[in-house]
């Protein structure tokens, strides 16, 4: 289908949320075409996060309705006057968006940018515009988009230089979605943010796709051990073919007796808290070694605090919080597609494909942990 002539805008299926919590319907909705700084992406694939389904559960209006969806891979379809990093016909992946201008941006921290949570939870273009819209253009009927720079729940979507990422022609596009989001923020979380050094030891609180990214990175890295913590059997298992030296099912076993044994009562180097439960947090602290550092991943519900011991932490121990893996996409993507080329990060044991109108199912088996990483199929490559 083309632009509109007085529109300029096309007829796109997208997976919309009417409702708090309710399920993703495909819907009929028209989308602007791009503006000068932005670049219109035919939708391959797109990654199922577990940040689409907190936000679906907990978006309020005036955010709804609301297309998500930020793991999206495609092929370039046109681009504004004003872009040069691609061209139609370029495959992309799509990662979160950032200001660019702002000083964590230009100090090459943009997982911080000072504008991160309005442009990439929004709902809308930093200038408070939006191009979705019910299908026929009716005033009032605006669709909230523009989620993670993209909303790619759907067969188009807009995104800018900032967050696109232009990948090989020879690796399957469908499957590299996810490294724009989930698997980054786990790899880089090892690589990036904690740099974990050879043979320093981690715990990793929680197995599901982000926690298997950040156990492959640690192996790759040299950590040892490397420990698994999840409720999850099938999680642990994939988690010790992929690198766990250890793994603790902690419906059975106590976490802090089983690591002290690993570690000869001494602790761990690193831990990283994936649950956002906040006594995972607390439990986080209290495993680690003197110096050693926990790195929060999870986004907690608003609100949640974590009791802390002080005294704990006056013996050289740290918290950070960690956003994307502290990943630059543009440099990180392509540093773990070759890592993939090279069998050090096998991300491809993780995923699950569905057809884009199995999208409820595909969130409810990534909620059961029947999947790790479900991947929609939009369209074909």
């Amino acid at each position: 289908m083309g632009w509109d002539s007085e529109l300029k805008s096309r007829k796109i299926t997208a997976a919309v949320i009417e409702k708090t919590g309710a399920p993703f319907v495909l819907q009929e909705l028209e989308l602007d075409g791009p503006r000068a700084d932005e670049i219109l992406v035919r939708i391959v694939a797109v990654g199922i996060c577990q940040t689409d389904v907190h936000v679906r559960d907990r978006v309020q209006a005036p955010g709804l309705p609301m297309v998500l969806g930020h793991e999206g891979s495609g092929v370039v379809e046109e681009v504004g006057a004003a872009v040069t990093a691609v061209k139609p016909g370029d495959r992309v992946v799509l990662s979160y968006d950032a200001c660019g201008q702002c000083k964590f941006c230009l100090s090459g921290r943009s997982t911080y940018c000072e504008h991160a949570m309005a442009i990439n939870f929004g709902g809308s273009r930093l200038d408070g515009t939006n191009a979705l819209h019910r299908a026929g253009g009716r005033a009032g009927e605006e669709i909230h988009g523009h989620f993670f720079g993209q909303s790619s729940f759907a067969t188009y979507a807009l995104a800018t230089e900032r967050n696109v990422v232009k990948v090989p022609d020879d690796l399957p596009l469908e499957l590299l979605g996810p490294l724009g989001c989930g698997l980054q923020t786990g790899a880089g979380a090892v690589l990036n943010s904690l740099r974990v050094p050879v043979n320093a030891s981690i715990a990793i609180l929680g197995t599901g796709a982000v926690g298997l990214a950040a156990v492959m990175a640690a192996r790759a890295a040299g950590a040892s051990p490397i420990i698994g913590v999840d409720l999850v059997p099938k999680r642990l298992a994939l988690a010790a073919e992929l690198g766990a030296t250890h793994t603790i099912d902690a419906r059975k076993e106590d976490i802090r007796k089983r690591i002290a044994e690993i570690t000869n009562g001494i602790g761990v180097d690193f831990v990283l808290e994936i649950t956002a439960q906040p006594e995972m947090l607390k439990l986080a602290v209290e495993l680690l070694a003197q110096c050693g550092t926990a790195g929060l991943i999870g986004g907690g519900v608003p609100g949640a605090e974590a009791p802390i011991s002080m005294s704990r932490l006056l013996l050289g121990r740290s918290v950070r919080g960690i956003i994307q893996g502290d990943s630059i996409p543009r440099v990180f993507i392509p540093r773990l597609i070759e890592m993939y080329r090279r069998g050090q990060f096998p991300f491809d044991r993780l995923v699950r494909f569905y057809d884009f109108a199995q999208i409820n199912q595909a969130v409810a088996d990534a909620a059961t942990g029947e999947t790790n990483k479900p991947i929609l199929r939009v369209s074909a490559a």
